[in-house]
């Protein structure tokens, strides 16, 4: 897969040269943005993104890059919610076997607002519609990331709210982004 270009970057699918530069996006998003750093029982794919994203035929890894630089990335995986921490109703929902989910959207700082994030989105959405054997792109957003939410819902269809309001707790939207049938084999 070649790349689309967005402005002055080109948003593609991922290849080994790339991964030293998605993790370095993907880690510097959990320390600066989201203030919790690196923890395992929620970012072992981040160690290991080859043995996640590139070799399963059903995941994939995208990235924005400007230049040799990595800026953004997304990911597809074949995994539906899990309760817990999510609600049995996403469980019931979303079968695992034909659940793809989005993880890892970030875009540094310094290269938002530039249609990245939006452009990875798309490109990981048309990988899942290709994809046969999925029915569902879901996903899940902590609504404390300044702008996460205004920009899911210009993307996705909100399926559950799970906030309680409490500000030491994760604020979580659930969303399901419409695949378009079209582009099914």
């Amino acid at each position: 897969m070649t790349g689309h270009l967005v402005g002055d970057y080109t948003v593609r699918q991922a290849a080994p040269r790339h991964l030293v530069g998605a993790r370095s996006v993907m880690l510097d998003t959990f320390y600066h943005d989201f203030g919790h750093g690196y923890r395992p029982q929620w970012h072992a794919d981040v160690i290991d993104l080859a043995g996640t994203y590139l070799r399963p035929a059903r995941h994939a890894l995208f990235v924005g890059v400007l230049g040799d630089e990595v800026v953004g990335t997304t990911a597809v995986r074949a995994a539906a919610p899990e309760s817990p921490p999510h609600p049995r109703i996403l469980v019931d929902r979303y079968p695992q076997e034909s659940t793809a989910q989005l993880f890892r959207v970030y875009v540094r700082p310094e290269h938002r607002r530039r249609g990245l994030a939006r452009a990875l989105v798309d490109l990981a959405t048309e990988f899942v519609a290709a994809q046969a054997s999925y029915r569902a792109l879901y996903l899940h957003t902590d609504t404390r990331v300044e702008g996460a939410e205004g920009f899911w819902r210009s993307v996705a269809v909100p399926v559950h709210d799970a906030r309680d309001g409490r500000p030491d707790t994760h604020q979580t939207v659930h969303f399901e982004i419409p695949l378009p049938v079209y582009s099914r084999r």
